[in-house]
Protein backbone atom coordinates (compact mmCIF):
# COMPACT_ATOMS: atom_id res chain seq x y z
CA UNK A 1 0.00 0.00 0.00
CA UNK A 2 1.06 3.68 -1.06
CA UNK A 3 2.18 5.72 1.37
CA UNK A 4 -1.87 8.12 1.03
CA UNK A 5 -3.53 4.47 1.17
CA UNK A 6 -1.62 4.04 4.44
CA UNK A 7 -2.50 7.21 5.80
CA UNK A 8 -6.66 7.02 4.72
CA UNK A 9 -6.53 3.72 6.40
CA UNK A 10 -5.07 5.48 9.90
CA UNK A 11 -7.03 7.94 9.73
CA UNK A 12 -10.52 5.78 9.51
CA UNK A 13 -9.40 3.96 12.11
CA UNK A 14 -8.81 7.09 14.27
CA UNK A 15 -12.25 8.71 13.41
CA UNK A 16 -13.36 5.06 14.25
CA UNK A 17 -12.25 4.87 17.86
CA UNK A 18 -12.41 8.90 18.44
CA UNK A 19 -15.06 10.40 16.26
CA UNK A 20 -12.50 12.18 14.70
CA UNK A 21 -8.33 12.78 13.29
CA UNK A 22 -7.04 15.45 15.33
CA UNK A 23 -5.01 18.26 13.59
CA UNK A 24 -1.45 17.31 15.20
CA UNK A 25 -1.76 13.18 13.67
CA UNK A 26 -2.54 15.09 10.10
CA UNK A 27 0.80 16.46 10.61
CA UNK A 28 2.73 13.39 11.52
CA UNK A 29 5.13 12.73 8.24
CA UNK A 30 3.91 9.74 5.87
CA UNK A 31 7.31 7.92 6.83
CA UNK A 32 6.16 7.90 10.68
CA UNK A 33 2.19 7.75 10.87
CA UNK A 34 1.64 4.40 10.04
CA UNK A 35 4.04 3.32 12.88
CA UNK A 36 3.06 6.14 14.95
CA UNK A 37 -0.25 5.00 15.10
CA UNK A 38 0.23 1.05 15.46
CA UNK A 39 2.32 2.12 18.91
CA UNK A 40 -0.66 4.08 19.94
CA UNK A 41 -2.89 1.48 19.15
CA UNK A 42 -1.52 -1.74 19.84
CA UNK A 43 0.70 -0.26 22.85
CA UNK A 44 -0.41 2.85 24.38
CA UNK A 45 -4.03 2.45 24.19
CA UNK A 46 -4.31 -1.21 24.49
CA UNK A 47 -5.11 -2.94 27.69
CA UNK A 48 -1.39 -4.46 28.20
CA UNK A 49 0.28 -5.85 31.02
CA UNK A 50 0.49 -2.09 33.23
CA UNK A 51 -3.53 -0.75 33.22
CA UNK A 52 -4.39 2.05 30.99
CA UNK A 53 -4.72 4.11 34.41
CA UNK A 54 -1.39 3.63 35.44
CA UNK A 55 -0.25 4.43 32.28
CA UNK A 56 -1.95 7.81 32.12
CA UNK A 57 -1.00 8.34 35.42
CA UNK A 58 2.99 7.41 34.55
CA UNK A 59 2.16 9.64 31.31
CA UNK A 60 1.13 12.15 33.82
CA UNK A 61 4.48 12.32 35.68
CA UNK A 62 6.46 12.54 32.83
CA UNK A 63 4.80 15.44 31.17
CA UNK A 64 5.07 17.40 33.98
CA UNK A 65 8.78 16.53 33.85
CA UNK A 66 9.18 17.29 30.28
CA UNK A 67 6.85 20.19 31.14
CA UNK A 68 4.72 19.52 28.15
CA UNK A 69 1.18 21.30 28.11
CA UNK A 70 -0.19 19.48 24.97
CA UNK A 71 0.71 15.97 27.35
CA UNK A 72 -0.02 17.39 30.53
CA UNK A 73 -3.61 17.77 29.29
CA UNK A 74 -3.71 14.62 27.38
CA UNK A 75 -3.08 12.29 29.72
CA UNK A 76 -4.91 14.12 32.97
CA UNK A 77 -8.04 13.83 31.09
CA UNK A 78 -7.53 10.28 29.90
CA UNK A 79 -6.28 9.29 33.24
CA UNK A 80 -9.83 10.90 34.48
CA UNK A 81 -11.39 8.82 31.78
CA UNK A 82 -9.38 5.30 33.36
CA UNK A 83 -10.86 6.09 36.56
CA UNK A 84 -7.67 8.03 38.63
CA UNK A 85 -8.73 10.26 40.96
CA UNK A 86 -7.67 13.19 41.77
CA UNK A 87 -5.92 12.19 44.57
CA UNK A 88 -3.99 10.05 42.02
CA UNK A 89 -3.66 12.58 39.45
CA UNK A 90 -2.36 15.08 42.34
CA UNK A 91 0.36 11.57 43.74
CA UNK A 92 1.32 11.33 40.35
CA UNK A 93 1.77 14.75 39.10
CA UNK A 94 3.97 14.99 42.69
CA UNK A 95 6.26 12.10 41.88
CA UNK A 96 6.89 13.24 38.76
CA UNK A 97 8.39 16.44 41.08
CA UNK A 98 10.28 14.69 43.20
CA UNK A 99 11.96 12.38 40.81
CA UNK A 100 12.86 15.70 38.64
CA UNK A 101 14.08 17.50 41.73
CA UNK A 102 16.32 14.43 42.62
CA UNK A 103 17.61 13.58 39.41
CA UNK A 104 18.39 17.01 38.54
CA UNK A 105 20.42 17.51 42.25
CA UNK A 106 22.33 14.03 42.23
CA UNK A 107 23.47 14.76 38.45
CA UNK A 108 24.59 18.06 39.23
CA UNK A 109 26.14 17.07 42.16
CA UNK A 110 27.73 14.60 39.74
CA UNK A 111 27.60 11.51 42.32
CA UNK A 112 29.35 8.62 41.78
CA UNK A 113 26.99 6.37 39.52
CA UNK A 114 29.01 3.11 40.67
CA UNK A 115 28.43 3.98 45.09
CA UNK A 116 25.04 4.94 44.09
CA UNK A 117 24.07 1.88 42.86
CA UNK A 118 25.86 -0.16 45.46
CA UNK A 119 24.02 1.93 48.10
CA UNK A 120 20.38 1.33 46.33
CA UNK A 121 21.27 -2.34 47.01
CA UNK A 122 21.68 -1.71 50.44
CA UNK A 123 19.03 0.15 51.27
CA UNK A 124 16.71 -2.49 49.38
CA UNK A 125 18.58 -5.47 51.39
CA UNK A 126 17.57 -3.76 54.57
CA UNK A 127 14.44 -2.97 53.76
CA UNK A 128 13.33 -6.60 52.56
CA UNK A 129 14.88 -8.08 55.46
CA UNK A 130 12.76 -6.02 57.76
CA UNK A 131 9.81 -7.35 55.78
CA UNK A 132 10.79 -10.48 56.43
CA UNK A 133 10.74 -10.23 59.60
CA UNK A 134 7.44 -9.06 59.59
CA UNK A 135 6.91 -12.66 58.46
CA UNK A 136 6.19 -11.55 54.76
CA UNK A 137 8.06 -13.22 51.84
CA UNK A 138 11.03 -11.39 51.11
CA UNK A 139 11.25 -10.42 47.40
CA UNK A 140 14.41 -12.55 45.16
CA UNK A 141 17.83 -11.14 45.10
CA UNK A 142 18.71 -8.41 42.90
CA UNK A 143 21.77 -9.26 40.18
Amino acid sequence: MNAKGDRQAVYEEVREMFGIVPQWLTAAPDAALSGFWALMRDFYLAETKIPNKYKELIGIAVSGATRCRYCTLFHTEAARFSGATEAEIAEASMMGGATMIASTWINAMQIDYDQFKRETYQMLDFAWKKVAARGKPAAPAHA
